[in-house]
């Protein structure tokens, strides 16, 4: 895969909160960044020149990470076949332009997790919420 940092964040944007509103995009884009910038092992990396080099599209790429680029996750062929038709997917594409860009305050407090409230992950188990946003809640690294 090439290494399209906007076009991916995009569509990771799009497939985990895109029924969340543009503050619930902007926080999920905020978890990535946040990722992307901590250089642990949940962030992704690029060969270039010969050396490992941070990557936003690969941190969003990197195996069972962002659940929707699971092979077995219903939101895995939206995210594959939407288009910029699409005006949510259009507003997901703002936000991640802004993300790259710096532009979005950080409401999370430099979350590295999330889940939708439906669900209670292993990892989740004896942590406290740093942020709570629409269906999601926010943690910091676990």
């Amino acid at each position: 895969m090439v290494d399209n940092d906007l076009d991916i964040l995009a569509r990771t944007i799009y497939g985990e909160a895109r029924g969340e509103g543009l503050a619930g995009m902007e926080a999920v884009a905020c978890v990535i960044m946040n990722r992307y910038k901590a250089r642990k092992w949940y962030t992704g990396y690029i060969m270039q020149d010969g050396k490992k080099v941070p990557s936003v599209a690969q941190t969003c790429l990197k195996r069972y990470q962002f659940s929707c680029w699971n092979k077995n996750d219903p939101n895995a062929e939206k995210i594959k076949n939407v288009t910029t038709e699409n005006v949510l997917f259009r507003r997901c594409l703002r936000v991640a332009e802004r993300a790259l860009a710096g532009q979005i305050k950080d409401l999370t407090d430099g979350a590295t997790y999330y889940h939708t409230k439906q669900i209670k992950p292993v990892w989740a188990k004896g942590q406290t919420p740093c942020f709570a946003l629409g269906n999601h809640l926010f943690y910091h690294d676990v």
